[in-house]
């Protein structure tokens, strides 16, 4: 579908990836992955032609057409959001739109703007775009509302839906889950997987990138290098492939530096001249093998505590909040110690973020309330940064100077630098840096402020994959003490030593880490197929608990109103079997997946049985999405049956 060869390109001195070489097939779909700045998103722009390549060819097969996520494209804050979406597909939007309004004009301009629509399925656009919009978390009731009653993060989620609706035969995808919960993700991946064109995904999420991808692109050593299977799959083989290039260079210069030990010790003695000639000669056609330098750069974090906290560290009772109607914590009772690491977890809009909010002094409970212990001082990192970086004239050099006024200005720079900013960057506006720079830079004031309390909302969120086992790793080695929310369950995995699981019914506290609380409770709320089935359980609930006896559909005769009473009281059985084989699916699901969650295991296991693994885990996702779609089907029926009974 989509041809690169000999691709390259540099930014003045510093060459980003040259010679590349990538064939892009309908129904793969591929991670680009690499370091910041390796030029991931430059490569993007130039297989969309926002950017020319400095040598080489892209050859597109004719009538491709591209379906790209730009987060700066511009949007229509007045224009209805199920329209926003619909214009996705500009060409049958708009013959839509003429033949509604009766302007066709002739004959013949009608017909050929039906014939448009029945090529491109333009019929069911209005549909299409409703599944896709309630699919990524929009109200079915708010689709007809203007754009601009959304928030900044659920407009991206209609820009998604927009490139979607469109149905092009490649997608390039930057970031997609960025703003998405884990319902939306979870739809997300479905569709994915489903799609049959090419598609391009930059993620920091490696459980989206393993359960999407087919294919991975890694932006590294100065190139582009095309691995099979998924993230998971590509560490192991990239691992594997630099183990096997250091082992064959040390062979290499063992067996040059022999030859030529024996050249200078017999080279100049007659009777030894033949044979040391023969191992110049050797010594020329052994291939000189490079070590090169990889592009993948982390930020240095460090957390440091100016001083230590009381043993206590923080008290919490009867915490309640609540938005309007909407109550989002009740009842709420944290008693926190010195040193824990406290990952806090839960289905989208239980209150996760708005219980760091309360803690951190931005929000006011409506009742009860809480106590911080003896000498804590706490570094706050929100997960939307707009109104801390909002000042137009403030550079980051000043930012996080404001957070330590008594350091020195090069103890500043300093922490910058351990970012990944330094030069000029520590002097342009904060306003044009990126969400990964942005990012990096509230760590960088956080790290300069040394608190011995980190409350932190989502901090994957903007990195990439690099920053963010940089982070862990940081948090690990962190002696002050930690509330963290985080729908990335690798991120959870490796840094939580306690569970704090927030429900609309109350909270769950777990003294262990997330491995440990899955082998307990089995309930995992962040995975994607878990919180579905849950959902859908709780919205038929919903449904049920709401419905008034309706009149019958019609006359039945005798038999029918039998076969049907019949069929409406062996089917709840059923379903029940169902849900009791889609919850053992799932504990046995966590258990297999609790091999990926030791550190080790990609050292000691493998490959054949990490691929075994994996295969297994495939298998029984496979499975679960089988029966949840089963559950479903009982369910209409049930319903169906139920109304016309």
């Amino acid at each position: 579908m989509i041809s690169l060869r000999n691709l390259s390109k540099r930014f003045g001195p510093k060459e980003l990836f040259s010679d590349v070489n990538i064939e892009l097939y309908p129904g793969h779909r591929y991670g680009l992955v690499g370091a910041n700045g390796s030029g991931k998103t430059t490569f993007l722009k130039i297989l969309t032609g926002d950017e020319h390549a400095d040598d080489g060819t892209i050859s597109m097969q004719n009538g491709v057409e591209l379906g790209v996520l730009r987060q700066d494209r511009f949007l229509n804050d007045a224009e209805p959001i199920l329209q926003v979406a619909m214009a996705g597909d500009a060409l049958a939007f708009s013959a839509l739109d003429t033949l509604t309004r009766g302007t066709a004009g002739t004959p013949e301009k009608v017909a050929e703007l039906e014939e448009l629509l029945s090529a491109r399925d333009g019929y069911t656009l209005e549909a299409r775009a409703k599944e896709i919009l309630v699919g990524l978390g929009i109200p079915a009731q708010s689709l007809h509302e203007p754009l601009g009653t959304l928030s900044g993060g659920y407009k991206l989620r209609v820009l998604l839906a927009q490139i979607l609706v469109a149905k092009p035969h490649a997608l390039f995808l930057d970031e997609p889950t960025n703003h998405l919960d884990i319902l939306s993700i979870r739809w997300l991946e479905g569709f994915l997987r489903s799609y049959e064109g090419a598609a391009l995904i930059i993620s920091h999420d490696r459980h989206f990138l393993d359960r999407v991808v087919t294919r991975v692109l890694d932006v590294d050593f100065g190139t582009i290098t095309e691995y099979p299977g998924n993230y998971t799959a590509f560490v192991s083989q990239k691992a594997l492939a630099q183990e096997q290039l250091e082992a064959q260079i040390e062979r290499n210069e063992r067996l040059i530096a022999e030859k030529r030990a024996f050249v200078e010790r017999f080279g100049a003695k007659a009777t030894k001249a033949k044979q040391a000639q023969s191992r110049l000669k050797q010594i020329e056609k052994i291939e000189v093998l490079e070590r090169e330098t990889t592009s993948r750069r982390a930020p240095l974090f460090h957390f440091r505590l100016g001083r230590e906290s009381g043993k206590d560290v923080l008290r919490a009772e009867d915490l309640a909040k609540s938005f309007g109607a909407r109550k989002v914590l009740d009842q709420v009772q944290i008693f926190v110690r010195r040193g824990e690491r406290i990952g806090i977890i839960g289905e989208n809009g239980v209150g996760k973020s708005t219980l760091l909010k309360i803690l951190a002094g931005v929000l006011e409970p409506d009742r009860g309330g809480f106590t911080w212990g003896a000498n804590v001082k706490i570094g706050y990192f929100a997960q939307d940064h707009h109104d801390l970086l909002s000042d137009p004239k403030l550079t980051p050099l000043d930012y996080v100077y404001e957070g330590a006024p008594d350091e020195t200005v090069s103890a500043v720079r300093g922490e910058l630098g351990r970012m990944l900013l330094s030069g000029d960057d520590v002097k342009k506006k904060v306003s044009v840096l990126s969400g990964g720079e942005a990012a990096r830079l509230v760590f960088a004031r956080i790290g300069i402020e040394k608190p011995n309390v980190l409350l932190l909302d989502e901090p994957t969120n903007h990195l990439d994959l690099e920053s963010i086992e940089a982070l862990a790793a940081a948090l690990q080695a962190y002696e002050g003490t930690l509330l963290f929310v985080s729908h990335d369950r690798w991120f959870v995995s490796e840094v939580a030593t306690r569970i704090l699981e927030i429900r609309k019914d109350g909270i769950t506290d777990f003294p262990g880490t997330f491995a440990e609380y899955l082998e307990k409770d089995g309930s995992d709320h962040l995975d994607g197929a878990a919180v579905s089935l849950k959902a859908k359980k709780e919205q038929k609930e919903e449904r049920l608990a709401e419905k008034t006896d309706r009149p019958s559909a019609g006359e039945l005769s005798h038999e029918e109103r039998k076969r049907r009473a019949n069929r409406l009281k062996a089917l709840p059985k059923k379903r029940d079997e169902i849900m009791a084989q889609i919850e053992k699916l799932e504990a046995d699901k966590a258990v297999l997946e609790s091999r990926f969650l030791d550190p080790k295991y990609f050292e000691t296991t493998p490959a054949a049985d990490q691929a075994k693994h994996r295969a297994e885990q495939d298998a029984i996702s496979a499975t679960i999405d089988a029966k949840i779609a089963e559950w479903e089907a009982i369910e209409a029926e049930i319903e169906e049956l139920s109304r016309a009974s």
